[in-house]
């Protein structure tokens, strides 16, 4: 079959596909921020239609890491309230003339704001003279010192809203680092370019937009003008038959993956070996808290410790102590530990991406000191995940574990609330186990304020989830003990194949389980 032949068969794309490709014709290459707002829809919905369209060979997918500002919570305080040396500037002429200590307290009590605060405003005053500090009295020092200070302010201000609201980088971003008012943090920007394939096709008129009927036992003959007759492309190679298929417990895994891909999730990872800081301390989990005893977590016999910035370890020390009202130990964050939840990795990734709105997921072992026995193991798999934005809330949370529930064919789910460290409200769901009755796989909620703070991210919420995936597949596979999950017997594995097996209740047949024991 010539070139001339396969260009002269059209190419059937959905609506949204033909739009994406229109637009790539048209501006050659584009991000995948602006191409969401010129089709009106967000980025994260794109990434399936983009993954299909690259499937095709039809267009290319770039993707860089790029140094994005991330405004601090401190930022966000100072745009609020104004910069700490602007909030002295309002009421120092209340309290100039008094000795220096008199004068911070002076300030704190008119301006209504902590010592920590005036003390870093009175630093920018003294430097740029408008405020001296004559034989241990605070006195003002020239006006117009004063005045280029507050224009200072203003610019600084400025900087940050710039950030805030366009997420663009100022010229000076030197100064905001030093300030603590910003963190630079590495983004993944994707650009989409169009192949040479596709603009041969569009050139020849040949990509053309079209509603494709599917009739499953239709009740009457349809007439052919009725319907877009597709005709079998020969020229494509088939997909290479593999010589063997995947554990039934990986298909299960990958197919999680697609359901939460589908839903406009992106996928994140993180290490197994994590620090306590990560794992435990970022989620305000205190640190007498005992799921952080040896009896709950794996501890790494070793010298070597994380290492975490200084201002971090500082911010989320001082929401622990004010939170928990104990006396929180920065060293003991920095110990190496196993992983115990990939709530770490979901934690990771909001201080990363910092406010905004995003949905990302991982699904990862963790290690935990458990007894092996029919639901439980010292190494599991999660699915877990966050949705972040300003206006999520519980309603979104319990919306999400019905729709992963529905995805993999599980009719009867309920909730009752639950209580986890760092997340209020939170909930525990339930679903039903051929044999074993209702099993707990559902547990979430929505990241406590102090979570948020410490992450960087005070301006948005993130509602949160740790899915015991191990569970999940065992009532979706029909098993009745998790040591089956990892089984060599070939015999009990052909029992189990996932999605084909005559025995297993597939959500595409609808045949009937057979729940596989346990050969003790």
């Amino acid at each position: 079959m010539g070139g001339e032949d396969c260009l002269s068969r059209p190419v059937f794309l959905p609506s949204r596909q033909y739009r994406i490709v229109s637009i790539l014709v048209e501006k050659k290459s584009i991000d995948i921020n602006t191409l969401a707002q010129l089709i009106e829809g967000r980025p994260e919905d794109l990434m399936r239609d983009l993954a299909e369209l690259e499937g095709r060979k039809l267009i290319r997918i770039l993707k860089q890491a790029v140094k994005i500002p991330v405004l601090t919570s401190e930022a966000y305080f100072y745009l609020e309230k104004g910069m700490p040396e602007e909030q002295v500037y309002r009421v120092f002429d209340k309290c100039v003339n008094k000795p220096l200590n008199e004068f911070i307290r002076c300030i704190r009590e008119h301006a209504g704001i902590p010592e920590e605060i005036v003390k870093i405003g009175l630093q920018y005053h003294l430097k740029s003279k408008c405020l001296v500090v004559l034989n241990g009295i605070v006195a003002k020092g020239e006006e117009e010192k004063c005045i280029e200070l507050m224009k200072s302010a203003e610019e600084v201000k400025r900087n940050l809203e710039l950030i805030r609201d366009k997420g663009e980088m100022p010229s000076d971003t030197e100064l905001l680092r030093r300030r603590h008012l910003i963190e630079l943090r590495d983004r993944t920007s994707i650009t989409v370019l169009p192949m040479p394939e596709l603009l041969d096709l569009y050139r020849n008129g040949l990509v053309r937009e079209k509603e494709v009927l599917t009739i499953v036992k239709p009740t009457l003959t349809p007439t052919l003008d009725q319907y877009i007759i597709k005709e079998f492309d020969l020229s494509i190679e088939p997909p290479a038959i593999p010589l063997a298929r995947k554990h039934p417990f990986m298909e299960f895994i990958d197919d999680l993956r697609d359901i939460l891909t589908s839903m406009g999730f992106e996928e994140v990872k993180g290490p197994h070996v994590e620090a306590e800081f990560w794992n435990f301390d970022v989620l305000f989990q205190a640190q007498d808290h005992p799921a952080r005893e040896i009896h709950d977590t794996f501890f790494l016999k070793t010298d070597l410790r994380a290492k975490i910035p200084a201002w971090l370890l500082e911010r989320a020390g001082r929401i622990h102590e004010e939170g928990w009202r104990y006396k929180w130990s920065p060293e003991r964050s920095l110990r190496l530990v196993l992983r115990s939840q990939t709530t770490a990795v979901s934690a990771r990734a909001i201080y990363e991406r910092g406010e905004g709105e995003y949905r990302v997921f991982t699904i990862d072992r963790n290690f935990r000191p458990e007894n092996l026995d029919a639901k439980h193991s010292m190494e599991f798999h999660q699915l877990d995940g966050v949705i972040v934005g300003r206006d999520v809330n519980f309603k979104h949370l319990l919306y999400f574990f019905k729709e992963l529930a529905a995805a993999l064919g599980i009719k009867e789910v309920w909730f009752k609330p639950g209580y986890f460290p760092f997340t209020e409200p939170s909930v525990e769901g339930y679903i039903k186990h051929p044999r074993l009755g209702w099993v707990e796989v559902f547990p979430g909620g929505v990241f406590r304020p102090e979570v948020m703070n410490i992450l960087g991210a005070p301006g948005v919420r993130a509602i949160a989830w740790g899915i015991g995936v191990d569970r999940l597949a065992m009532t979706v596979l029909g098993l009745n003990d998790i040591r089956l999950l990892f089984t060599r017997d070939l015999d009990v594995l052909e029992n189990i194949k996932y999605n084909g097996l005559p025995f297993f209740k597939s959500r595409t047949t609808g045949r009937e389980v057979r729940v596989v024991e346990y050969p003790y």
